[in-house]
């Protein structure tokens, strides 16, 4: 019973060793893949693909002209994922994105109302410049990015699996905007900040971009490799030292608690999904990076990008001159 039970368990452990190391050639793949389009802002491209394979949503800031578009595409294409794209402006309703019902009558006279689907049912659904739209607008993706099926007239009806966000916004003009709500901002797996690429990248840009022939991005996998490697991210094993650290930096960013140098400049602090996007977030990048768990470099360059829109600071700080920025790599310094 013993030799049947060991076997069962070595079958077992081969077959998980198999998808494991299945998963890490798929994933270097598509970052090459992405490459051949994308070209500098590794940071930027590592957040977003750990993002989508964490099972989240992310929001991308920076200017116009940074490929934030370009780079959601490529990753649709590469990924496998069906994409579809919302231009959010002040006249957009909550309609226009989850869909409405219509009234048709049919050959037998009898009249019924059919249901038509919006752009939110896809897999990778590209929100840009999110904060252009009213509130009761963006309210419209709350209940998809939380739950996966959003409702209408009292019917709810399910989402494309997976479903991802990546919404854009505009740090510069803020006139005729309506920042998002920090209950919607804590939806965001990630805030990923694109900045202007380095002088390398920009040349290669204006080399590669401006000639007869471009680089199209090709699939390094499909839909459903990435709902499995999403699997896995959740399967992959945690040490001890990494979740107290976790706890300890999510922990010491709220008021009242942690160092009192740091705890007196936040007025509100990241809550306990805070702590969640960190653990999956930390194991996904352990992924990309070709390991099967996560380390503590994982935590420390991942908390500013997750923990920076969940964080506000106190009149006083502002006035001082102190940033989420600063207090955050304050944090990430004293993690052992």
């Amino acid at each position: 019973m013993s030799l049947v039970q060991d076997g069962s368990a070595s079958s077992i452990e081969a077959a998980a060793t198999r998808a494991a190391d299945a998963a890490l050639e798929q994933i270097a793949l598509a970052r090459a893949a992405i490459g051949t389009v994308i070209f500098g802002q590794r940071e930027v491209v590592e957040d977003t693909l750990v993002t989508l394979l964490a099972g989240g949503h992310g929001l991308l800031v920076g200017v116009p002209g940074l490929a934030k578009t370009k780079l959601v595409e490529t990753l649709g294409t590469v990924l496998g994922l069906g994409t579809r794209r919302v231009q959010f402006t002040p006249d957009l309703m909550p309609a226009d994105i989850i869909g409405s019902e219509v009234l048709e009558e049919g050959d037998s006279g009898k009249r019924s109302f059919r249901f038509v689907k919006g752009p939110v049912f896809t897999q990778l659904l590209m929100a840009d410049e999110i904060n252009r739209a009213s509130p009761r607008t963006q309210s419209a993706l709350l209940q998809a990015m939380q739950e996966g099926h959003v409702t209408v007239a009292g019917a709810p009806y399910d989402l494309p699996r997976p479903f991802h966000v990546l919404a854009t916004q505009n740090p510069i003009e803020q006139e005729g905007t309506y920042p998002l709500p920090e209950a919607q901002l804590d939806r965001f797996l990630m805030q990923i900040d694109v900045l202007y690429p380095d002088r390398e990248a920009e040349k290669r840009i204006l080399i590669e971009t401006t000639g007869d022939e471009q680089a199209t991005a090709k699939p390094a996998m499909t839909a459903q490799d990435l709902a499995t490697i999403q699997r896995l991210v959740r399967r992959l094993p945690v040490g001890d030292k990494i979740v107290e650290a976790i706890l300890d930096l999510v922990r010491s960013a709220r008021p009242g608690d942690g160092a009192t140098d740091v705890a007196q400049h936040i007025a509100w602090g990241p809550g306990p999904r805070a702590a969640q996007a960190l653990m999956l977030a930390s194991r996904a990048r352990a992924l990309v990076d070709g390991r099967l768990a996560p380390s503590i470099d994982d935590v420390a360059a991942l908390a500013l990008p997750v923990l920076k829109h969940r964080m506000a600071l106190t009149f006083s700080a502002r006035a001082d001159g102190e940033t989420i920025q600063g207090l955050i790599r304050r944090l990430v310094e004293r993690l052992g």
